[in-house]
Parts: C-alpha cells; structure tokens; sequence
C-alpha cells in the first residue's frame, strides 16, 4: 500500500466514525454521493507525484501527519474576527469555525427579498433534496482524491443563492477560521454558490489561521451562473506557516454570463489552488487572476482550467508570482476550446519574478484547440528585476533597496486591479504590500 493511499484509509476510516453525524442521512442521492466519493478516495488514493497534475507538488508533509476531522462548537472570540476585518467592506458575513458555521459571530441583517444566505448545514437540513441536485453539479466528475474526500464529508460551509434579477449591492464575505479547536485538525467546508439568471454579487472567501499549529483546510467551492449573471469572486488565503490548504473552485457559467475570480496567496506551508471554468454558453467569460508570494519554504501550486465549450466564449487568465528564500510555486494553466467554440477569444499569461537562488517556478500554460476560428495566446515568463527601471528610480533619487521594493510591490500589486469592489482591491494591495514590505529586507541586498 503507497503512503498517499494509507492515508486516505484512515480518512476512510474517520468517515466510518462521522457518517451518522453529517446532515441530510438518508436523503437518497446524498447518501448516493458520498458513498461514490468515498469509495473513490478508498480506491485512488490521495494524489502522488505519479499522478500528472500532481508532478511538481509532493504532498508528504501532509501524508506523514494524522489531520483529525473537526467538530462544530469551536470558540473563537470575536476580537479575532474584528482585528481582521477590512477597513471600509460593508459586507454581509458569514463565519466558520473550523469548517462549521457560526451563526453568533455571523452577520445576515437585512437581507434583502431573494436572497438566501446562511450554512449549507441548515441547507440540507430543511432542503436537503432539492440542494443534493445541486452539489457536485458544477463540480463535474471529482478530479483528485481531496476533492473525494471532501465530497464524502460534506457538511457544512455557505450557501448563497440568488434569485433571477437580483442585483446585490453589498459583498458577502465568508471567513473560515482553522485551528479554534487545537492543531492537527481537518477542516472541509464545502461552499454552493448559486446566481439566477441577470443576478449579480460579489462574495469573498478569506482563510485564517487561528494560531500557528498544524492543520488543514480541505475547502472546495462550487459556483452556478446562470444566462447573464455576473459574480465578482476572490479568495485570500493568509494561513500559518505550518498549515496547509488544499482549495478547490468549480464554475459552470451559461450564456452571456460573466465569472471573475481572484485567488491570493501569501502564506502557508502547501498550499494547492485548483480553479476549474466551465464556459457552458455561448459569449460566456470567465477571468481568472492570481497573486502569490512564496517565500521561506512555503509551496503554492495554482492549477487553472478552463473549457470553451460554446461559441464566441471570452475568458483572460493572468497570475503574477513573487519567490524568495527557498520559496516553491508551480503554475499550470490549461484552455480548451472545444471544436464547436468557435470564435473563443482567449489569453493566458503567468509572470514570476525570483528574488534568490533557491526560490524555484515549475510552469506551464496549456492551449489545447480543436476549433479554426479563434483567437488564443499564452505565455509565460521567469525572471528578476528590471535593470533599467532600478535605474530609473535610483536616478531620481530613489535609494536602491527602496526603489527594488516598489518595483516588486508594484509587480504584485498590478494584477490586483481587475477586483471590482473597490474597499477589497485596496484591502488586497495594501495587505499584500505590507506581506511583501516585511519580508523583502532579507530578499534583496543593496
């Protein structure tokens, strides 16, 4: 037996334990997806470095550890939440606790006509058989042994629905805090996201860590557009050092609706981004933009899919990596055009700069066309700091460890710009210029 297939047996295991414990047991096809779930995480495993879209990420860090599943119940004051909230988002809020909802710590005031907002938990539980035709929809067949495993938990996380027409003029922000309940824990929310036709909203995902144990987020997303809704999507992950994160969003988007998803990435021991796009209308979009910062010896892999599977689909896909110390990333971005989506327009681009000599990028953006009337491009790019824009700036005055600072910041910073809400653009640049203002003194010598 191979160490990535012991340790799903005692995830297997564990779920022997819970099962009689997650919400909605005995509604048919529930019961139905987990079981298949479960007995594909029994078969396959946990990914290994065998498998291709696993190459450049070994996930032993996680197999040699035991991660126990969460319970509900974990207390988390709320002076923690508030010392992280963002300055100037007037959002509606829904917390979780070590992948568990807390209503108490939770704000749902006001909610308008048409929109339902609350834990999926609460979901299944009062509409567990009409939510189960919706779970696992836009996630398609499970691609890899976490997302298995977290479709044979599922339990709780958020769950937004918006009716047709609706027009939200406020956020919603999801924030799931991991470790309240000690180190070594699972936790595996499982967040459903729904937009009715000519909808609109903005949701947020951020990732804490509560203190610096050990543990991991198994959290996967799924996200339903309907013809010409419109989702304004970020997640920030600012875990601990020793913490990993393994993070999943599945979109289906239908005709003439647009996705714009933003990933962050500042911390964490290993972390995986999975963002997988169905394009299922014809003039669908879809954009995905990433930033992440590696250093110490922190791995972050961003994997991207993207499928055109009607006409005239519109999708930009652009993520910028800053690696320092012994800082890993790994890039993968693959586009499909389908032979019927003729007339996609498509660009993909992956930029990286590298401040030491161990920090390392594996990358590789994909086009695969099986369409001819299409306009695609990709690429990428590894490298150091402009020379002559360093030059630029000490000319003018500008001491050079300062001017090195700007630059990299404003490296960082320019892919941040496509987030629409502007109090969460400002958030994000401004977090992510600090992160890199605290950790660039050691990664770039005078």
């Amino acid at each position: 037996m191979s160490v990535s297939e012991a340790s799903a047996a005692a995830y297997v295991a564990a779920h022997r334990e819970k099962h009689k414990q997650l919400p909605g047991g005995g509604i048919a096809a529930l019961d139905a997806q987990r079981a298949a779930a479960l007995e594909q995480l029994a078969r396959q495993g946990l990914p290994s470095q065998r498998d291709e879209d696993w190459k450049y990420t070994s996930i032993r860090s996680i197999t040699k550890s035991a991660f126990a599943p969460a319970e509900p119940g974990g207390d988390c004051p709320a002076a923690f939440i508030e010392k992280h909230a963002i300055a100037g988002l007037d959002a509606w809020r829904l917390v979780f606790v070590d992948g568990f909802f807390a209503k108490t710590l939770s704000d749902t005031s006001g909610l308008p006509g048409g929109l339902h907002l609350g834990g999926l938990a609460e979901g299944i539980r009062s509409d567990g058989a009409r939510l189960s035709t919706h779970l696992g929809s836009a996630l398609g067949p499970i691609p890899h042994g976490f997302a298995a495993m977290n479709s044979a938990f599922v339990a709780d996380g958020a769950l937004i629905e918006v009716e047709e027409g609706l027009k939200l003029e406020r956020p919603i922000e999801l924030i799931f805090v991991s470790g309240v309940g000690g180190e070594g824990l699972l936790s595996l929310p499982r967040n459903l996201v729904r937009l009715g036709a000519g909808s609109q909203a903005t949701v947020v995902e951020r990732y804490l860590s509560y203190s610096e144990g050990r543990g991991l987020n198994n959290a996967l997303t799924e996200i339903t557009l309907d013809d010409r809704a419109c989702l304004d999507h970020c997640v920030l992950q600012t875990i601990g050092e020793r913490s990993f994160h393994v993070g999943g969003v599945f979109a289906s988007v239908a005709k003439e609706a647009i996705l714009r998803s933003t990933t962050v990435t500042t911390s964490g021991a290993l972390v995986r981004n999975d963002a997988r796009v169905n394009l299922d209308g014809e003039l669908a979009t879809g954009h995905l933009d990433g930033c992440y910062l590696a250093f110490g010896r922190s791995h972050i892999d961003n994997h991207t899919h993207i499928a055109h599977n009607h006409p005239s689909g519109i999708s930009r896909e652009t993520y910028k990596g800053v690696l320092g110390d012994r800082g890993r990333a790994v890039f993968h971005g693959r586009i499909v055009v389908k032979q019927d989506a003729q007339k996609t327009d498509s660009e993909q681009s992956n930029q990286n700069l590298l401040l030491s000599d161990e920090a390392e990028i594996d990358t590789k953006p994909q086009l695969e066309i099986y369409a001819d009337d299409v306009k695609c491009a990709h690429g990428a790019t590894v490298g150091q700091l402009d020379e002559t824009a360093l030059f630029y700036l000490i000319s003018r005055g500008v001491d050079r460890a300062t001017a090195r600072r700007m630059l990299t910041q404003a490296f960082a910073a320019d892919v941040l710009n496509g987030v629409q809400c502007v109090p969460l653009r400002e958030h994000l640049q401004s977090f992510t210029a600090a992160h890199l203002d605290a950790v660039l003194s050691d990664q770039l010598p005078d």
